[in-house]
């Protein structure tokens, strides 16, 4: 959910999401390119939009993807 509407959405591309060491990029979730894409593909981890030819993730997406996993974490 968009809290202000008046905003666009923010999105996100892989590279923010599972960082890249060599551009000094921090991963938000620290997986491999492989793992994310096997997780995207088995629902675990939210689909991607489509901008042309780029492939982007909504920030919501991947806010609630790391409160969930958070809180998985604590429930251990």
């Amino acid at each position: 959910m968009n809290v202000y509407p008046h905003i666009p959405e923010t999105l996100f591309r892989l590279s923010s999401i599972i960082g890249n060491p060599s551009k000094g990029i921090p991963a938000i979730i620290p997986v491999s390119k492989s793992t994310w894409w096997a997780k995207v593909a088995s629902g675990e981890f939210p689909k991607p939009v489509r901008i042309g030819r780029c492939t982007a993730w909504k920030a919501s997406d991947i806010t609630a993807l790391v409160d969930r996993l958070a809180s998985a974490e604590m429930g251990r």
